[in-house]
């Protein structure tokens, strides 16, 4: 049985974020796509503290479409390495994680 979660992902700018969200959602690898920009992450990247303004995207999916959402995500993201952090959703309104399955469904 498939069950609903979320992906956590950062981008560099909200152009980039809203196509790759949308590119997402038009082969249903996720159901829907929340834009939060202006955030600022601090990292260490390549030995070095670094501070970046990103715009995180919160994917809603399912575990029967994670590998394939990873796949198309690492492919099309402009990082090098993307952030694909994988939260399981442990409950929530019936109505809305059954409308997450039928629109990810194959």
């Amino acid at each position: 049985m498939s069950k609903v979660q979320i992906v956590l992902c950062s981008f560099p700018d909200i152009s980039k974020a809203r196509h790759i969200g949308t590119l997402l959602i038009e082969k249903q690898l996720v159901a829907c796509v929340n834009l939060i920009p202006g955030v600022e992450s601090i990292f260490s990247w390549e030995g070095k503290t670094t501070s970046e303004r990103e715009v995180v995207a919160v994917f809603k999916t399912t575990s029967d479409r994670l590998v394939e959402l990873e796949d198309e995500l690492v492919a099309l993201h402009p990082y090098e390495v993307p952030e694909f952090l994988i939260v399981t959703v442990d409950g929530g309104s019936k109505n809305y994680l059954k409308w997450v399955e039928e629109v990810t469904r194959r």
